[in-house]
């Protein structure tokens, strides 16, 4: 029995002695990719191990490692948590063998996801009919110890808990793309806790990422159609606490009105007209246009809504954004059009007129039809027998459609890390709860990208890169945003952080980049139908 163990320490150490290439070779590369060495023949003892130590902590059998315990390194997964279920009093004695060991994580019955911690609420409220398979347990976490003067050494330093974090959440994605149930389960668990202890923005968007692997992992899906009310609030504080929304509809804005400068009706064709947040600014500038305002038509498009089957929230938008009209003295006219899927839209409803200036505008709709690619080839040929003479296109700058679920997650997790940080670093945001509000709309992008698959994943965010090449395929080319449009964008960002420290906003080929330090996360383009794409 000692010397077994004796084996298995010197199997996953990371810092005595010299390693044998058969134990490298025999080390789990799970694990050893994001940072933890353990012994493949260890895992099991390893899951076991830590179901021991939460039984310890729910205890509180360990509260004294925290400030008087010198730990093993943790990335020695094996002899860190065998380590610490040693210093706890009355630790339970281990066995060598492989026997199961009864674990209350496995007899506790159904209930739902709200026991992996989250900031606040939850991006999905829930119901009382809605059921798991097992109850994820929460638990004091010993690597978020209080610091004092008496601490010899904490279990983790508070700037290492953020990399363990990460490791922790990329493992278990990993043990998901391999089918690796029972391990999947117990990073899932143990990411959670982390992200629970972890304070600032990683905190938060890591608790997104782990309710949304537990959702994965335990084929809980959320339905976007049942709550649309609650989405259009999340939408308007995302609107008000960040520059995204605002950066996508200013640029989009300004596209047209340079481009219909002469024209005396302007008809524009909205792809998600929402809330129409968009258009009362642009509204106003057509008001104040030299040589007077042109009438301007809508046409805003939304899918239908179990909550509103008569399609009133569309008609309550045109009503608000008639009356401004009014006020402003502009001629406006507004339709608004239902749809499942843009796949779907009649250029003939639209009914376009003679020598109307028309214009196609998509904010962050484009990337929803990428689940079925012949919806977006459809799209763009309904664009095509519009005949617009200009196309506002603003989309995530991101790479979310990758069919490899760990590329897929790595890359929506550094893409969602800098927007969180960015909404930390945000002075716009009204109020405690409108911020709270804005990251849940960000959280549930986050369930979309790591929990569904299919028809259901419909947040498929693609890079500038490859909306390039479909445009061109679909015979559109690109039209550049001047340098105009460039410095009022910048003078925007001053709104949102002190002389819009953090926030960048770069041209890229005539497009425009909006950014938080270093990483692009919004990209804005214009285009107009190529000579040769015209049939």
């Amino acid at each position: 029995m000692e010397d077994a163990n004796v084996v298995k320490g010197e199997c996953s150490s990371s810092g005595k002695g010299k390693k044998m290439f058969e134990e490298e070779e025999n080390e789990d590369k799970l694990l050893a990719g994001v940072g933890y060495k353990v012994c493949s023949s260890d895992m099991v003892d390893v899951a076991h191990k830590l179901d021991q130590l939460e039984m310890v902590m729910e205890g509180d059998g360990i509260s004294h490692l925290a400030t008087n315990t010198v730990h093993y390194d943790p990335t020695d997964l094996y002899g860190w948590v065998q380590n610490i279920l040693n210093n706890a009093p009355n630790h339970i004695t281990t066995t060598t063998n492989n026997a199961l060991i009864p674990s209350p994580l496995i007899t506790v019955p159904e209930n739902d996801l709200r026991t992996i911690p989250l900031p606040y609420i939850e991006a999905y409220p829930q119901t009382e009919n809605q059921n798991c398979h097992r109850l994820f347990k929460s638990f004091s976490s010993p690597w978020s110890p209080a610091i004092s003067s008496d601490n010899v050494l904490p279990v983790v330093l508070m700037e290492e808990a953020g990399v363990h974090l990460v490791h922790a959440l990329m493992a278990c994605a990993e043990a998901v793309q391999l089918g690796n149930a029972s391990l999947a389960e117990v990073l899932v668990k143990h990411a959670g806790t982390l992200a629970a202890s972890q304070g600032g923005s990683m905190g938060k968007v890591a608790s997104f990422f782990a309710q949304a692997l537990a959702r994965r992992i335990y084929g809980f899906y959320p339905h976007e159609t049942l709550d649309s009310s609650y989405s259009d609030m999340l939408h308007t504080h995302f609107y008000e606490s960040s520059p995204y929304l605002k950066f996508a509809h200013f640029t989009a804005n300004h596209a047209i009105l340079e481009a219909c400068a002469a024209a005396d009706t302007v008809h524009v064709i909205d792809f998600g007209l929402k809330q129409g947040l968009q258009w009362p600014a642009f509204m106003q500038a057509l008001a104040v246009r030299p040589g007077g305002p042109p009438a301007f038509r809508l046409s805003g498009i939304g899918p239908p809504r179990l909550d509103d089957p008569d399609s009133s929230t569309l008609s309550q938008v045109g009503l608000k954004l008639a009356e401004l009209a009014r006020k402003v003295r502009i001629q406006f006219e507004f339709r608004g059009f239902v749809c499942n899927s843009l796949a779907d839209l009649d250029p003939s409803m639209l009914e376009i007129r003679a020598g109307e200036f028309v214009a196609v505008n998509s904010i962050f709709e484009l990337h929803r039809l990428l689940a079925r690619p012949v919806d977006i080839e459809k799209v763009l040929e309904t664009i095509k027998r519009i005949k617009p003479e200009i196309v506002t296109v603003v989309e995530q700058e991101a790479n979310h459609n990758s069919p490899v679920f760990l590329e897929r997650f790595t890359e929506a997790l550094y893409y969602y890390s800098s927007l969180f940080d960015s909404l930390e670093g945000s002075v716009a945001a009204p109020s405690e709860e409108a911020l709270v509000m804005a990251e849940m709309y960000l959280g549930r992008q986050i369930c979309n990208v790591v929990a569904c698959e299919g028809d259901e994943r419909v947040e498929r965010h693609e890079t500038l890169g490859q909306w390039r090449g479909r445009f061109g395929l679909g015979g559109l080319e690109p039209v550049r945003l001047g340098s105009n449009a460039f410095r009022q964008a910048r003078m925007l960002l001053g709104l949102y952080a002190e002389g819009g420290k953090g926030y960048r906003v770069e041209e890229n080929n005539g497009c425009l980049l909006l950014g938080w330090h270093t990483r692009p996360l919004v990209a804005s383009t214009a285009w107009r139908l190529a000579p040769n794409g015209l049939r």
